[in-house]
């Protein structure tokens, strides 16, 4: 018999953690077949007279364990060895000895502790909270503390109207709910029984959403004055789709620096500074009348996010994002820290779908990128004004 047979405490401990990380959460709703056998590797006289040393010590390691939970020993008659008290298994009789077994203890009892209190103050979390358990076991408690009563005054408030700032709840603040919000949304729609998953933190909660702003320059004089001679306007999206302004044409461009680079073009304005939140054009009726001109770095994501503006502005031309622009400025090529890797995008034209694919493939070198603002403003300003 190898020795590796012969469970020690050691070798418990080891299938101990594997029943406990695949059953803890059910154990905390009070599931699971108690007592938990596990056998010790029992050995027969033959096996036991061929690795004696090895089956000696390991009757005396059981012999001097105090740990959790319980020990069966047996006795076995053997003609050759005689009368022999030998440990067959051992026996936790519940999932607190089974973390007293892992050194476990103290995030159990504050995950049993915890669960116990919000099952019982929100009986529909009861068969949820398991779900939570690396939440009910670590938070600290002016966290947990936190959670709860923000649960309880969100479940008595449910339309609120009231920004993350106002809430009369002491020690919330922007930063704390912000990194928490899925966990708070996800569990208030459970209490209150809601159909959906939580996954709109403002809907679930009545918590009023801050104004999604977009930042536009006026590039001309008489578009201005109806305006009142204001050029630069961060206004919330609602406010700029209702704008009346005589434009004949608008810029996008990818960065906040190359927007206020801009200078005056007639009956014109640029939107600056979106990113990615280009989904955001699409609220904005006036723009699909007009020609747009989207300017973005010279790499996989500004062709992504061309890709993404042109399904609300399908006629949305791209501007210094072709391949005589990358190849003459070479001395200022970057590198992107993380390409977009086999994305389709299928709104580029044949010619950017060219580029695009080209910049994946490192033709020129590996990630390579040209920012927008890199750009000499002499070479770009006679391509934007020209057309």
């Amino acid at each position: 018999m190898a020795k590796s047979f012969l469970i020690d405490p050691d070798g418990v401990k080891q299938r101990l953690q594997q029943r406990y990380r695949a059953n803890h959460r059910r154990w905390l709703e009070g599931d699971g077949s108690w007592p938990l056998s596990i056998p010790l590797g029992m050995p027969s006289e033959q096996q036991a007279r061929e690795q004696l040393p090895a089956v000696q010590a390991w009757q005396a390691r059981w012999h001097e364990w105090r740990g959790e939970g319980e020990v069966v020993w047996v006795e076995r008659r053997w003609p050759n060895l005689g009368t022999q008290s030998l440990p067959e298994r051992a026996l936790l009789h519940n999932p607190a000895q089974v973390a007293e077994w892992l050194g476990e203890t103290d995030r159990w009892q504050r995950a049993e502790r915890r669960h116990a209190l919000m099952a019982d103050r929100w009986p529909r979390l009861a068969g949820t909270l398991p779900g939570y358990f690396d939440v009910l076991a670590d938070y600290p408690d002016g966290d947990f503390h936190r959670l709860f009563a923000m649960l309880e005054w969100l479940e008595t408030h449910p339309n609120s109207g009231l920004y993350v700032r106002q809430l009369p709840v002491a020690g919330v603040d922007t930063k704390w709910l912000s990194a928490r919000k899925s966990l708070v949304a996800g569990l208030l729609s459970i209490i209150r029984g809601d159909s959906g998953d939580g996954a709109d933190f403002h809907k679930a909660t009545g918590i009023r959403r801050e104004p999604v702003l977009m930042r536009l320059r006026l590039l001309h004089a008489d578009v201005r004055r109806i305006t009142g001679g204001l050029g630069d306007i961060t206004a919330p999206v609602e406010e700029i789709a209702r704008l009346v302004l005589p434009l004949r044409g608008v810029f996008i461009v990818e960065n906040l620096q190359t927007g206020l680079a801009f200078g005056d073009v007639p009956e014109a304005a640029v939107f600056m500074r979106l990113g990615y939140a280009v989904d955001l054009f699409g609220e904005i009726p006036w723009l699909k009348q007009l020609p747009c001109y989207y300017w973005g770095d010279l790499d996989t994501h500004g062709f992504a996010i061309l890709n993404r503006l042109r399904h609300h502005l399908p006629h949305t031309q791209s501007l210094l994002m072709d391949e005589s622009t990358l190849l003459d400025h070479k001395g200022l090529w970057g590198q992107e820290d993380k390409p977009v890797v086999g994305a389709e995008l299928p709104l580029l034209t044949v010619v950017e779908q060219g580029l695009y694919r080209d910049l994946c493939n490192h033709r020129w070198g590996p990630r390579v990128r040209l920012e927008q603002e890199r750009i000499p403003w002499g070479y770009a300003w006679k391509r934007i004004y020209l057309g």
